[in-house]
């Protein structure tokens, strides 16, 4: 028997931003993630689709014209990349800290046994694991 995720082709976490453009910086330039999609007008909605270059799992701000708040939920609500060179989760780091994103200490110490918490500019947390990931 045929299962519903046979056919599954993306991935999409999707969330609207009043920073849409410090968004795209933070995710490109800060993490090294691609623009793979984007769109303008759209009902009042402009958005961009960033993810990795397979394009499989990606995520997608949106911004409408009469605004797009959205506050981070809690503290322990995470975006977890599984990096195994922690020479590449250093150099991450840099650019981020260049850019003024500091780490942060995450609310369940086991993210800071190998990973550190950093977050976005809308308060949302992105961990960058040093492993490899299950």
């Amino acid at each position: 028997m045929e299962k519903w995720t046979d056919g599954l082709m993306q991935i999409r976490i999707a969330r609207p931003t009043d920073k849409l453009e410090k968004n795209i910086k933070f995710y490109t330039e800060g993490l090294g993630l691609k623009v793979i999609g984007s769109f303008k007008g759209h009902d009042g909605y402009d958005g961009v689709m960033i993810g990795l270059p397979d394009k499989s799992y990606h995520l997608e701000f949106t911004t409408h014209v009469d605004g797009s708040p959205c506050p981070a939920p809690t503290k322990d609500n995470l975006l977890v990349f599984y990096i195994p060179h922690k020479t590449i989760i250093d150099d991450i780091c840099y650019k981020l800290f260049k850019m003024g994103y500091n780490s942060v200490p995450p609310e369940n110490p086991y993210w800071e046994e190998k990973g550190i918490t950093i977050e976005d500019p809308d308060g949302w947390r992105v961990v960058l694991m040093n492993d490899q990931g299950i």
